[in-house]
């Protein structure tokens, strides 16, 4: 069973039955377990043509994608000599209950799926991390991984890997770094990270009804409604965008001008607004940040299991942070997955909230 997006309105949705795929020579069928279905779901169906999110899940119809989510599975049929039936792992995965994958470079840390049609495709999105030997792993925190994770590390921003930029770039040199849809899992990994460095003042803007609970989780240094941006303080400032609301991000530039040194895109729960704003605006052009480009440098500049092993050293006080307050909701119907994405894509979500799918 697949749920697809039609290509053309993210809102349409259809729920499909597949013959589970056999296992050629050299390939294994995976059994998709649980995964998490947040607003980053819904930014991979919206940039799917632009980023080619589409293209790692072909649907049943050209027309039709099937949305890329991040969860856990396990070997059921394996064809390859190296990767043994039961072995579980965490990855990029379709939102349904199947994946058929040809495993290369395989591992005690895991494989990299060399289908084909995945080949010139972001590498971010191709490993499979084996769960017995992942340094992020935890088993009593798997649910904060699917829901968390893939905006920590491999996302349109991994929260690190942003504030590693920021500071690589010399950017944090200014009187306040602005986050918007401050409530949005991807902006609340950011805001736990970046006062970990001296002298950041993280301003968090939130619609108003988030505003009591964005206030509550004390990442924040200051916390404004999207209709107070002529309260953001200081003259000289970064702006990550996670709204992607046209508007808000004219609000932004327009209060700091020239002072605006950053302006970075890296989100759309507000999906629905990216067309406003488009005029030239004040300030540093607005630029759109890929989180895997970002893993691609820092991999070449410290290896890859020292990379992960940095992420990790940050990565669990966050997450058993995150474990105190986030609210899992689970999903264990096709009809009860297929209401879940509705409701991120009209917004109807609760900000302490997780959605976990299991089949």
């Amino acid at each position: 069973m697949d749920l697809e997006v039609s290509r053309a309105d993210v809102r349409e949705t259809r729920l499909v039955d597949q013959p589970v795929p056999e296992p050629a020579e050299g390939q294994a069928l995976l059994r998709v377990e649980s995964f998490g279905l947040t607003s980053n779901n819904i930014t991979y169906a919206v940039f799917g043509e632009a980023m080619r999110y589409w293209d790692f899940f072909p649907a049943s119809d050209p027309a039709w994608g099937r949305v890329p989510v991040w969860g856990h599975a396990h070997v059921v049929r394996s064809h390859h000599p190296d990767l043994a039936e039961g072995a579980r792992f965490y990855g990029y995965l379709p939102a349904g209950t199947d994946l058929l994958v040809t495993p290369s470079r395989v591992t005690d840390r895991g494989f990299v799926d060399a289908s084909p049609h995945r080949a010139d495709l972001p590498a971010a999105y191709q490993a499979y991390r084996d769960v017995r030997t992942d340094p992020i792993h935890a088993d009593d925190l798997e649910a904060v991984q699917e829901l968390f994770f893939p905006l920590f590390i491999t996302s349109f921003i991994t929260s690190f890997l942003a504030d590693d930029f920021l500071a690589d770039e010399g950017l944090l040199d200014v009187d306040a770094v602005v986050l918007s849809s401050a409530s949005s899992k991807t902006a609340l990994i950011a805001a736990y990270l970046l006062p970990q460095r001296d002298g950041v003042h993280v301003v968090g803007l939130t619609s108003g009804g988030n505003r009591d609970f964005v206030t509550g989780l004390g990442v924040y240094d200051t916390v404004l409604d999207y209709a107070e941006t002529a309260q953001l303080p200081g003259e000289r400032a970064v702006y990550v965008d996670f709204s992607g609301s046209g508007e808000v991000r004219r609000d932004v530039h327009t209060r700091y001008g020239d002072g605006l040194v950053f302006s970075s895109v890296v989100g759309a729960t507000h999906w629905t607004e990216m067309a406003a704003g488009g005029e030239r605006l004040p300030g540093a052009r607005p630029t759109f940040f890929f989180a895997p480009d970002r893993v691609v440098k820092r991999t070449a500049d410290w290896g890859s299991a020292a990379l992960d092993q940095t992420v990790a050293d940050s990565w669990h006080p966050f997450a058993r942070w995150a474990s105190e307050w986030v609210q899992v909701d689970p999903v264990s119907t096709p009809e009860g997955l297929r209401t879940a994405y509705v409701d991120l894509v009209d917004g109807r979500i609760d900000p302490a909230g997780g959605t976990i799918v299991t089949l």
